[in-house]
């Protein structure tokens, strides 16, 4: 049962990340050509600016669902309606001071943009914009949270590809009928406060919790030590354009265009970064569910496997991201005068920013789901405190590049403190292995990018099919050279991953 919910998360996942990832391309292309560079950089900066009230979660969310491991295997429902009731009271506070926040947003952030939109326009988007967000907190967070722990992330996923292609075909339509982009966002806001109200639902007729339940407030005891992790995420996904914003105020060398040309590049290499993300959606929770149950050797030995698939994937996904990404940027920005989204050196320096991230997943996710919140919490704030300090030291003489670089360097220290933690901590295990990974991606990587480099391919049309072709190459020689060099370092794991394909499709 354990193996099949983690087969549903991870398959309800990667659909999930597909669909948000072809949306996401389709909808900047929109916003940039629609209504030009400035506002769809304006649009990016002010939803950065709104998800800062993540930070009074305090982590509150994983460590909710750290504590609902246990009573989810022991099916204690008296238990699990104390600690949602203790997260619902919770979330509802933030809520109220995300309103507060929203006001104070929409009054400071017109004052420090660009000054081409007056007043008025930029506090109503910001208004509009945070309606869904807020609804989120109100309404839906606890619910969300419960899913996850008891390993039925699918219904939430599917629900989140209902209302993200929804939004799409809308958005689409409204644009194309020449809409102002306040009704746009407004469409949104409303088709996304459609899911907190369904999942709201779902959990009422399901789970049976008793909403009269004396709220379980030792449940967010840990609320502080899952504080770091909680920030550190946030910063790794958000500090960029915070500092891209108050740069662009401060000096001439970059203006709220510039964040449109992040955004893109950015939203491209998130999408590849959730599609490997997708692969562990559910597992933490398994992972939860084998620790509570004392089942030290299916940890390691599923760990291991874990592992192995992580690293693999990543390489894949991420040499091929570092090969075709700015050929694509060039074709999807084709004819777009007003900002200049030629870069290269910052195209590579995310790329291999978010290639990190990936890699340390497995590290995190079992650290995480084993409750060692308070044990690697000083490492969460270490690097968050790189991120912030290297974005504003190099933003200014590097522009884009700097806080790319920021991210990058925080990211590495991050992924290694986990690596040494969980080896010498939980698995008890030697680093090495980590090292030897590490080391055999690289070869991999670079072999491949090598390979594809002296295939005589060019571009005789800068067209999406032509770059097709070179990404169906690309793939195809980066998949073989991975899949070899694996086969010859980790035959066990590459053969035990063969295994879990083909008991998948048996079972189909």
């Amino acid at each position: 049962m354990r193996s099949k919910k983690a087969f549903f998360n991870m398959t309800s996942s990667l659909l999930l990340q597909l669909v948000s990832t072809v949306c996401g391309i389709i909808l900047p292309r929109l916003f940039i050509t629609g209504y030009g560079s400035a506002v769809n950089g304006t649009i990016s900066s002010v939803t950065q600016f709104l998800s800062f009230i993540v930070l009074f979660e305090a982590g509150v969310g994983g460590v909710v669902r750290a504590a609902l491991y246990k009573p989810l295997s022991d099916n204690d429902n008296a238990k699990i309606s104390s600690v949602i009731k203790a997260a619902d009271i919770f979330f509802r506070k933030i809520a109220l001071i995300f309103v507060a926040y929203t006001i104070v947003v929409a009054v400071v952030f017109p004052l420090i943009i660009d000054r081409s939109f007056d007043f008025y326009y930029t506090f109503t988007l910001v208004l509009i914009i945070a309606f869904s967000t807020f609804t989120q907190y109100y309404f839906g967070l606890s619910c969300q949270i419960i899913l996850n722990a008891d390993q039925r992330r699918y219904i939430y996923s599917l629900l989140q590809v209902f209302t993200v292609t929804l939004n799409t075909v809308v958005v689409v339509i409204l644009i194309k009928s020449g809409a102002s982009i306040h009704i746009v966002k407004l469409a949104t806001a409303l088709i996304y406060t459609i899911r907190p109200l369904v999942l709201r639902l779902y959990v009422k007729l399901h789970y049976h919790t008793d909403p009269h339940a004396i709220p379980d407030k030792s449940a967010l005891d840990k609320k502080w030590d899952g504080f770091g992790h909680h920030t550190a995420f946030f910063l790794h996904s958000n500090t960029d354009v915070a500092v891209l914003t108050v740069a662009a105020s401060l000096t001439n060398r970059l203006t709220i265009a510039d964040i449109s040309v992040y955004t893109v590049y950015y939203t491209i290499v998130a999408g590849m970064k959730n599609l490997v993300s997708a692969v562990s959606s559910g597992i933490e929770a398994a992972f939860g569910n084998m620790i509570a149950k004392g089942e030290t050797e299916a940890l390691k030995k599923n760990f291991r496997l874990y592992e192995f698939i992580s690293f693999a994937l990543s390489t894949v996904t991420f040499t091929c991201v570092g090969i075709l990404l700015v050929p694509f940027i060039r074709i999807y920005t084709s004819g777009v005068t007003d900002a200049s989204y030629n870069q290269p050196l910052f195209a590579v320096i995310i790329t291999l920013a978010e290639a990190v991230y990936c890699i340390r997943i497995p590290y995190n996710n079992v650290t995480l789901a084993a409750g060692h919140y308070h044990e690697t919490r000083n490492g969460a704030f270490i690097e968050a405190g790189i991120n912030i300090a290297l974005s504003f030291i190099l933003v200014f003489p590097l522009g884009l590049c700097g806080v790319a670089v920021a991210t990058l360097v925080a990211m590495l220290f991050r992924t290694v403190q986990y690596a040494v933690y969980l080896s010498s901590n939980i698995l008890h295990t030697n680093i090495s292995v980590f090292i030897k990974r590490c080391i055999v991606s690289t070869v991999c990587a670079a072999l491949s990018i090598l390979a594809v480099k002296l295939i005589p391919f060019t571009f005789v049309k800068q067209d999406y099919f032509t770059w097709f072709v070179y990404a169906l190459i690309t793939f195809c020689i980066t998949t073989v050279i991975t899949a070899i060099i694996n086969l010859i370092f980790y035959r066990r794991d590459f053969l035990g991953f063969i295994s879990i394909l083909k008991n998948i499709f048996e079972r189909k």
